[in-house]
């Protein structure tokens, strides 16, 4: 299970999730945008990047790091990359925080002495899965991370827990999809030998309720748009991904794809090694 993508993916659809993580939330935090930046002389691009909304006074930038293999050297690079980038954007932003994320303590790199004031004062925020509580117990975001350390044998009914707590839960239809929308990609990435519509029948969720995406799209009667604003999305995530520019002709096939196939390739993107993996997926699912 590859969580970085996957993390990046629900931090992207919920940016507000990492503020219930760390129990700090901002005024504007509803108004914050996950994204990746770029920092030149010397070069190098920050892939979790929370940032504030321009419109407002300079607010408080977070840097978001998921780390579920042990790196020695994470420190000092995320603490030097978010410094340098702060120092180049100072009059954007009024202060700058970092959060780690770890399934729990033993992937945290050992060297933790020259780092002593930035991970004992307020700047920094370590999150340790495995210590921040239990699904039955913590705010329904936060327990559908939990998700992703859960065993295989004891997500599906973990899973359960979670949409019952949902039901019984007072909630927009907004809130309410998007916890599902975590919950189900979670499992779809725990369970790669299933199928988006097998991980909704195993957790037992209503298969006929057609996707957010569709549903909003028909609501507001601008389906076409809709696709539109998901090829231009896609086609920017495979970019990142594949770290070079999707040739037009891939783009045209992408166009003629429906919304369901696009939701679909969202899942499938981060498996890809490359765009012939990419040409291979769109072929096998326009025929």
């Amino acid at each position: 299970m590859r969580r970085d993508p996957l993390f990046y993916k629900i931090f992207q659809q919920s940016p507000d999730l990492l503020f219930a993580l760390i129990r700090d939330r901002p005024a504007n935090a509803a108004n914050y945008r996950f994204d990746s930046v770029a920092v030149k002389e010397p070069k190098f691009e920050i892939d979790g990047v929370f940032l504030p909304p321009e419109s407002d006074e300079p607010g408080i930038v977070y840097f978001c790091e998921v780390q579920f293999q042990k790196d020695e050297e994470l420190y000092e690079r995320l603490f030097s990359e978010s410094a340098l980038y702060f120092y180049r954007n100072t009059a954007r932003f009024s202060d700058w925080q970092a959060v780690v994320i770890y399934p729990n303590r033993n992937t945290e790199q050992t060297k933790l002495h020259p780092h002593r004031s930035l991970l004992n004062g307020e700047q920094v925020h370590r999150i340790f899965l495995d210590e921040i509580g239990d699904i039955e117990s913590l705010p329904l975001p936060v327990a559908a991370l939990v998700l992703t350390i859960t065993k295989e044998t004891e997500a599906p009914q973990a899973a359960k827990t979670l949409l019952s707590r949902i039901e019984q839960t007072p909630l927009t239809p907004k809130q309410r999809d998007d916890i599902i929308d975590i919950v189900t990609s979670i499992l779809v990435y725990k369970f790669a030998n299933l199928s988006r519509a097998e991980v909704r029948a195993m957790i037992g969720l209503n298969l006929s309720e057609e996707p957010r995406a569709i549903r909003e799209a028909k609501e507001e009667g601008r389906g076409e748009g809709r696709e539109e604003e998901a090829v231009i999305l896609l086609t920017r995530i495979l970019s990142r991904h594949f770290q070079q520019e999707i040739p037009e002709s891939v783009r045209s096939q992408l166009a003629t794809l429906s919304l369901p196939i696009l939701e679909d390739l969202s899942e499938a993107l981060f498996d890809f090694t490359n765009l012939a993996d990419l040409e291979n997926w769109i072929a096998e699912h326009t025929n």
